[in-house]
């Protein structure tokens, strides 16, 4: 049977959409969310006369100010940056490879957490008597920051270091959804056994990856947590510095979880656009109502999938953001139509796509023509064993 989204989807965009006009319950909560990097006082007291690493990227900014910056304004003693996947300054493509670097005059060392090694060195960290973790997450488990916490809390558990994490608010934190991660198909891209969304800050999630043993050897980091003031986890949260050079806007955070499957198969994600994970496509898809062609794009991305072809398909740049906040699942009706619409069988997917999922049981689904409501109810039973362990580590109000 054919899966479309122009009937199911979009009409269930215009019942939220109406159903919840007037509804002004989350009006100025923007102002009212103050991340832990905002909280200056609680945590520069913890630091003064220490030697500091700092894990942090463009977006660790207090108001237009990095925090590196503003550390080194109070008399803080910084001895080493480390980068994540994208760079310090989140100008280098996903996948590509992060190179060491000094910051600006001061010529501190930049350390590549993306490059030769994804866990700092010993050597890195012989020179640092506290490290600070400011990185924004987005909340889906194939976004590569969780992971680079888990190997930066495991060096720093080796080398007893304790580990101050500002916390921020999960822009996709008001809900869970996906296949649990199977341990075989444990990647830098899927580390832990959580759904694709897992409904926590990265402050909480660190807590997690203590408290359930995932570090190497089961060792504990020592870890602080400088907490959000004022966040629930019914909160709506907007990014105001792009967490990365591909989600350059809200709407492509709240897709992200469910376009990025496509990462794994012959679909453009919208990669080589100016609006990647809002769009997706391929050039035989039979509806040619909208079209966009990939192009390399310096700093976000210099091979996109198709590039140079004509890509029909998906245009979602005009969804009411209300609308996306309120629907509180993944989106699977788009990979399930463009995969009846190609007709391409296991062709469809690329090897990657099992790393996504973080397991083959979706694939194998898709491809036996299991229905949307068939594919959800295989995983309820694994979020609802995760939702216990879950339930442990939260330090702010849940949705449920």
């Amino acid at each position: 049977m054919k899966h479309t989204i122009k009937y199911s989807f979009i009409c269930l965009i215009i019942f939220i959409s109406c159903s919840n006009s007037g509804n002004n319950t989350q009006i100025n909560e923007q102002s009212k969310i103050t991340p832990g990097i905002y909280n200056f006082e609680e945590y520069l007291k913890k630091i003064q006369s220490k030697k500091v690493g700092i894990v942090a990227n463009l977006a660790s900014v207090i108001e237009n100010t990095n925090l590196i910056d503003t550390l080194m304004g109070s008399g803080i003693n910084i001895t080493k940056i480390f980068a994540p996947e994208h760079g310090f300054m989140g100008k280098v493509e996903a996948g590509g490879m992060v190179s060491d670097q000094s910051y600006s005059d001061k010529k501190i060392p930049i350390i590549s957490l993306y490059g030769k090694s994804k866990k700092p060195l010993p050597a890195t960290l012989s020179d640092i008597d506290v490290m600070i973790f400011d990185l924004q997450d987005v909340g889906v488990r194939f976004y590569t920051y969780i992971s680079t916490l888990h190997y930066l809390m495991e060096a720093c558990a080796e080398e007893n270091i304790p580990l101050m994490i500002l916390d921020r608010p999960n822009p996709n934190g008001f809900y869970i959804d996906g296949p649990v991660l199977e341990h075989k198909y444990r990647s830098f891209v899927g580390m832990h056994p959580v759904p694709i969304v897992y409904g926590m800050t990265i402050g909480e999630y660190a807590l997690m990856i203590n408290g359930e043993k995932w570090l190497k050897n089961s060792t504990k980091c020592n870890i602080t947590i400088i907490k959000c003031k004022n966040y629930t986890h019914n909160s709506f949260y907007d990014i105001t510095v792009k967490p990365s050079p591909n989600l350059g806007d809200m709407r492509a955070i709240y897709l992200y979880p469910s376009i990025a499957f496509f990462e794994g198969t012959v679909v453009s994600e919208g990669r080589g656009t100016d609006f990647p994970f809002v769009v997706a496509g391929h050039p035989d898809y039979s509806s040619q109502n909208f079209s966009f062609t990939p192009t390399p794009k310096p700093g976000a991305s210099l091979s996109p999938k198709l590039n140079g072809k004509k890509c029909y398909g998906l245009d979602l740049r005009d969804i009411p953001l209300d609308s996306l906040k309120k629907m509180k699942q993944l989106e699977l009706s788009f990979l399930l139509d463009f995969y009846a619409d190609l007709n391409l069988g296991e062709r469809f997917f690329m090897p990657f796509f099992d790393q996504l999922a973080g397991t083959d049981k979706l694939r194998k689904m898709i491809i036996a023509n299991k229905s949307e409501d068939e594919i959800r109810e295989s995983w309820k039973p694994e979020i609802s064993e995760f939702k216990k362990i879950r339930a442990k580590y939260l330090l702010y109000p849940d949705f449920e």
